[in-house]
């Protein structure tokens, strides 16, 4: 019987329950050290000398002098610093790796950094330095601007967000043969093992990366843990010994990556029946102190702005600029959750302009099949705006719950919603992605590098490999991401690793199943030994991209949402408590019931503690709050009962049709709920949604 569509044990269920899951925290070798990293105070200036106010007896030190290789951490652009040498960039920035045997002996250890202060830039507005710029252009918007009978004008703000993963960061770097292994909490095995060739000078043969056990990543373990890799390769090398360097909770939140912040400005024309006929948008991320992936997170941010919507004259403007704080990075949704905010906030404000039914107005003007973007790709049949729209509208009564609810403490709102699955543009092309899927004594192995963080991706590409080999679940197994032992598949991210990685690994099982004839996999192997099948990425037809111009088809596909939010206000307190959110999703063919429910619930979960609780408090270039006693996120009593609805509408080029989901979900909800705010009367633009902010609205509208 087939298995996709039905909800499988998860591969790695048994012992996550049990508790025999190894973290990185779980793992030790003999001889090892711990590590720590002695970090930047202020968040701009030079390093002027370091003073060590200890017995060096026992201790390894490591500064930017001892690195061997290239004093960078190697990604998109090579002007992030492994170690601090002379100039600061941010605060929390490191200069200086101790390690010991003993724990109470490495935290007693006193280093002094001699610093020299400079006036940072801590506002984005005030950057001089864009990392990267986007325009996107389509038809002629001044003829938009005549066609238009109003414009509505408006300027949205999202805060930054911390990831806050149940298991900090954490990486083991043992040395051994003439090079270094990696065992870490981490999404993306190849960019680790990238970053430290670089940092170390080795080639690729000598260096190698074992993901652990991984608790929750978010995109927080995408880029940052090369950084800290680093740090416990440098250690390891130096001393000749294992080195464990795993961060607390506090120096987790303190250094590493979050949501860029991000300003928002729209200007949209619109005709009196509801018609949308220009759009000119400008979007403005703060990068933090280097480049990380921050080109990339503009590229999906500009892409997404407009909203799932039909426009003929559309431009949009974007950069994302050098500030003097911690850098931000990859978080779930990479950019789309700030921009649609933005664009679905201000689909609200056209409505209340034009006098009409919110969802009404999105009605008109929703993306239908062989309707065009803005960067000039043709929406396929698989284009379900419309679809998830009108499913969310009949199961919550949108319209009659509005008036409903007139005049009272609760407000209902609503988002419509898209997001592109996979690299953007020609990004999976460059990535050339490889899977290999081998006979053993039992069925077949998958080997491949994308991780499991909590999502089930074992799982479903073991189920998507079960189908297309015609064999049971319980007999495929999935090689641990391991770079010495499978290829590079690509990262865990992008909601890719279903989407891009299961249709590489069902090509794998249709070259298999050729070559075994008659025989099964276990007697295959029993006969003639192990049998072997790589497949690499081949662009869908009918795929093309201008990278210069910013023109054609950012994804292969996108996914669709529409989120309905009732919420409640406090008139004394100002809280705003959500009471019920409805999610109605189309993501081609849903692969695990439960594990997409999760993801759904899960995305949505975190997107209200983005729409209304987590603040992150940013004090000279510092986080100020970095703490869980300040740093608030949804527990079980913030949750509200959640409706989830699942439509398919199969794309052509992913396993039986699936599409990505691990990011739709995180864009929906924060404009659901401030759009439900804008129902009782109060005018918000920003989030998080916190009591003050809402208490300023509410005097506002005084």
């Amino acid at each position: 019987m087939p298995v996709v569509g039905t909800s499988v044990v998860r591969k790695e269920g048994w012992a996550k329950v049990t508790g025999s899951a190894r973290y990185v925290d779980d793992l030790s070798f003999p001889g090892v050290l711990h590590g720590r990293t002695v970090r930047t105070s202020i968040a701009c200036g030079t390093l002027d000398a370091i003073r060590y106010d200890f017995d060096p007896e026992g201790y390894t030190v490591v500064t930017a002098g001892d690195i061997p290789g290239r004093n960078v951490i190697s990604l998109i652009v090579d002007d992030q610093p492994c170690l601090v040498d002379r100039v600061i960039g941010h605060a929390a920035e490191p200069v200086v790796l101790l390690a010991h045997a003993d724990r109470e002996a490495l935290s007693a250890a006193v280093v002094h950094l001699e610093c020299t202060a400079t006036p940072p830039v801590l506002e984005p507005a005030a950057s001089r330095h864009a990392f990267k710029s986007v325009a996107i252009e389509r038809g002629d918007l001044a003829q938009g601007w005549r066609d238009a009978d109003i414009v509505v004008e408006g300027q949205y703000r999202a805060g930054h967000q911390e990831q806050l993963y149940i298991e900090p960061n954490g990486m083991i770097a043992v040395p051994e043969d003439r090079g270094v292994t990696i065992y870490g909490s981490l999404q993306c095995p190849y960019y680790v093992h990238q970053a430290l060739c670089a940092l170390l000078g080795l080639p690729p043969g000598r260096v190698r990366v074992v993901q652990a056990e991984t608790g929750g990543g978010f995109g927080g373990k995408e880029e940052y843990p090369s950084i800290i890799a680093g740090h416990a390769a440098l250690l390891a090398l130096k001393s000749g010994r294992p080195v464990k360097l795993v961060y607390d909770r506090r120096e987790d939140m303190l250094a590493t990556t979050k949501r860029h912040p991000a300003v928002v400005r729209h200007r949209t024309g619109v005709t009196l029946d509801g018609r949308l006929v220009a759009m000119d948008i400008d979007v403005l991320l703060d990068g933090g102190a280097y480049t990380t992936l921050s080109p990339v997170v503009l590229s999906r941010g500009v892409i997404h702005a407009t909203g799932p919507y039909r426009c003929p004259n559309v431009r949009i403007g974007g950069r994302v600029v050098r500030t003097n704080t911690p850098p931000n990075g990859a978080f779930r949704g990479f950019g789309a959750p700030q921009t649609l905010f933005a664009a679905e906030v201000h689909m609200d404000r056209i409505a209340e302009a034009l006098g009409m039914d919110p969802a009404h107005v999105r009605e008109i003007n929703a993306l239908r099949p062989g309707d065009t973007t803005a960067t000039g790709q043709v929406l396929g049949n698989d284009c379900a705006a419309l679809d998830v729209l009108r499913e969310a509208v009949r199961r919550t009564r949108f319209s009659e719950r509005r008036r409903e609810l007139a005049g009272t403490t609760r407000g209902i709102g609503l988002s419509l919603f898209f997001h592109g699955a996979g690299f953007t543009g020609a990004g999976e092309v460059r990535l050339a992605s490889r899977a290999t899927l081998e006979t053993t004594a039992r069925g077949v192995r998958i080997r491949v590098a994308n991780t499991e963080i909590g999502q089930g991706a074992r799982t479903v590409l073991a189920q998507v490999v079960a189908d297309a080999m015609d064999m049971d679940y319980s007999d495929v197994d999935v090689h641990e991401a391991d770079t010495h032992h499978v290829p590079d598949s690509g990262p865990t991210v992008a909601s890719r690793t279903c989407m891009i990685v299961g249709r590489l690994l069902e090509r794998c099982a249709a070259t298999m199943r050729e070559r075994l004839g008659e025989l099964s996999p276990a007697d295959h192997y029993a006969k003639h030994g192990r049998m072997e099948v790589t497949e690499e990425y081949e662009r869908p037809p009918g795929l093309h991209w201008d990278d210069d111009a910013y023109q054609g088809d950012a994804y292969g596909c996108f996914g669709y949402g529409c989120d309905v939010v009732e919420v409640e206000l406090d008139p004394v307190t100002y809280e705003v408590r959500p009471v019920h959110l409805t999610a109605v999703v189309e993501i081609g063919k849903v692969l695990h019931p439960t594990l997409a429910t999760g993801q759904i619930e899960g995305g949505s979960a975190q997107a209200l503690g983005y729409a209304l609780i987590e603040d992150v408090v940013m004090r000279d270039g510092r986080m100020a709050n970095a703490e869980l006693t300040n740093y608030l996120i949804p527990t079980t009593q913030d949750v509200p009962p959640m409706d989830v609805v699942m439509l398919e509408r199969p794309y052509a080029s992913g396993p039986q049709g699936a599409k990505g989901l691990g990011e739709l979900p995180m864009d929906g909800p924060a404009p659901a709920v401030v759009n439900a705010i804008r129902h009782l009367g109060l005018d918000l633009r920003e989030i998080p949604a916190t009591p003050e902010r809402v208490m300023e609205a509410s005097c506002g509208s005084l």
